[in-house]
């Protein structure tokens, strides 16, 4: 007789599979509705994904689940305010110090090289700059209240995240078989290695420049030194370049006005201390519990986040190429075991066993073969 399937235990898969169905649908249609503050939403997840392991150790310390998840949104909280309201009191406040600085360039620069003179007209570009400065001020002002809103959104959906995040990752995982959960969380650790990257030793790094940055240009005579600081703390997030870009410049604008020993001073002082000096003494050390993805590939998905998603493209970017990455060496793993790409392309194809035509097959006596029959 054969064995029947248990009509119950299909109808059950079946009846999970149809539940995680409508709940991916009725999330698609949820994420249209709300796609205003979809950026919040998905920045107040992440954030969660990162302090989970901080409201469960609250919880194995005595704190209830409530109070641990309300500890950990303060932290979450405390956070935040930490590396946005420098941000937003630097757009806010010094915005009329860094116009003023663009007016008090030259309105032309020479610049000789092979005993040739050019003249760069920096008057088409000051301009530009002072408008599009001009309207960051007045779109900054008036969105004001808007971001108030979405920071309250935040807030709220941390705290509710982080009360609940056990059930709805149990519920998240449900409709997937049990053959394929090591997939999930192989890319869930993934995930959670890559979100610490991003926040944890982005920020640490971010800390350090600005403590570095802000003595730094206040020795050299800055006026605006603690927005130069911030400035170089908010680059340290874009990735293989960061204060670069504002080292830099600051040097070509020495330069341009004749203060060779000044460009000098702040290019090699600022580039090596400011730029350089975080990566190497802080990162290393907080590095343990990274994803490890390179360099190249979290510009990619930093550039391709930022260009696509705006601000949240940030994380969201460099996540979803690590995640990438992670389901690429699964599949690798799945079909090609050990084997190197370097074995795959020097091996050389299995010849098929070769077929003589014409040749008889003859049998052997177990006598001759070595064998014995048994004995009865």
């Amino acid at each position: 007789m054969g064995v029947t399937a248990n009509p119950n235990a299909t109808a059950d898969r079946t009846r999970r599979y149809v539940l995680g169905g409508i709940v991916v649908l009725l999330g698609l249609v949820t994420g249209a509705i709300l796609l205003e503050v979809l950026g919040t939403i998905l920045f107040a997840l992440t954030v969660a994904y990162v302090l989970l392991p901080v409201q469960g150790w609250l919880v194995r310390r005595g704190l209830s689940e409530w109070t641990a998840a309300a500890a950990a949104t303060l932290i979450g909280f405390a956070s935040a305010v930490a590396v946005f309201s420098p941000i937003l009191v630097t757009l806010y406040f010094r915005v009329d110090q860094v116009m003023a600085i663009i007016e008090d360039l030259p309105r032309s620069v020479p610049i000789t090289a092979f005993d040739m003179t050019y003249t760069v007209d920096v008057a088409e570009i000051q301009a530009p700059a002072l408008d599009a400065l001009s309207s960051i001020a007045v779109s900054f002002a008036s969105a004001l209240p808007v971001l108030a809103i979405k920071f309250a959104l935040f807030v709220i959906l941390l705290f509710a995240i982080l009360l609940k995040g056990d059930a709805a990752g149990r519920a998240a995982i449900a409709p997937i078989p049990h053959a394929y959960r090591d997939v999930v969380y192989a890319l869930a650790k993934r995930a959670r290695e890559t979100l610490y990257a991003i926040y944890v030793l982005q920020l640490a790094t971010s800390v350090a420049t600005l403590l570095i940055g802000y003595p730094l240009f206040w020795l050299l005579g800055y006026e605006a030194a603690f927005t130069l600081a911030i400035v170089a703390a908010i680059l340290q997030f874009v990735p293989i370049i960061g204060p670069s870009l504002l080292i830099l410049p600051i040097a070509i604008y020495h330069v341009a006005v004749g203060e060779l020993a000044a460009a000098i001073l702040v290019g090699v002082l600022g580039v090596g201390l400011v730029a350089w000096f975080p990566d190497v003494g802080v990162r290393p050390r907080l590095a343990r519990r990274s994803a490890g993805l390179p360099g190249s590939l979290y510009f990619v998905g930093f550039t391709g986040g930022l260009f696509t998603l705006g601000a949240i493209g940030i994380v969201v970017g460099p996540l979803i190429v690590a995640v990438f990455v992670e389901a690429v060496d699964l599949l690798a793993d799945e079909v090609n075991g050990e084997a190197t790409f370097s074995d795959l392309v020097e091996a050389e194809p299995e010849e098929p066993p070769e077929e003589h035509a014409g040749t008889e097959t003859t049998m052997t006596k177990p006598e001759e073969s070595g064998s014995r029959p048994a004995d009865d």
